[in-house]
């Protein structure tokens, strides 16, 4: 569980980037190891966050989700090129699937052209041509036309339980400040690092 001064924290810089104009303050760097060992990261949005983690949505059989269930840990980073002078927020941890209950809640707020396409997509999957995603997407509106689109069962949530965080902030000639916390034995100790 993240303490209760790095939630403020982390939300109290969120919330500024939000203020500041950055175009996708939720967009997240998450970087995973997949099965045969190899790096791969990607920009997801982040959905949810409280003193559990940082919670994320995906196809649970795209790349990131075969690398998750291989390897049940990432790396997240945050890059707010308009707040202050630059900051970075990076966490490290362990990840553990949401609970289908919300999975289902979320994906309920999704717009249902999104909704659809997490039906016709096998993201990450080699495609013949689109033409095959959009015959797919049209398979899919017809199958519920008229009707509330349910998550797909390879759909669902993570959440990333930090065990290591650092709030980099930029600073001219590159005298950056960095804070780290590390959770050792169930207490968060800080520590400051050379830039």
């Amino acid at each position: 569980m993240l303490s209760h001064d790095l939630v403020e924290k982390f939300n109290q810089l969120i919330n500024e980037a939000r203020a500041s104009g950055e175009p996708e303050p939720e967009a997240m760097n998450v970087a995973t190891l997949d099965p045969d060992g190899r790096l791969s990261s990607r920009v997801v949005l982040l959905k949810g966050f409280d003193a559990r983690g940082m919670v994320f949505y995906t196809n649970t059989l795209s790349r990131k989700g075969q690398a998750l269930a291989a390897h049940p840990r990432a790396a997240v980073c945050f890059h707010w090129k308009q707040l202050r002078d630059g900051v970075q927020v990076r966490a490290e941890g362990l990840v553990e699937a949401v609970t289908p209950e919300e999975a289902d809640a979320y994906f309920a707020t999704r717009p249902r052209g999104s909704q659809i396409g997490a039906w016709a997509s096998e993201q990450s999957q080699p495609m013949p041509a689109r033409s095959t995603f959009e015959d797919r997407i049209a398979e899919v509106e017809q199958r519920f036309d008229g009707q509330t689109v349910p998550r797909p069962p390879h759909w669902s949530g993570y959440r990333v339980l930090p065990e290591r965080m650092e709030f980099w902030f930029g600073a001219r000639f590159r005298l950056h400040e960095r804070e780290c916390y590390v959770l050792m034995d169930g207490q968060w100790q800080q520590d400051y690092l050379f830039p």
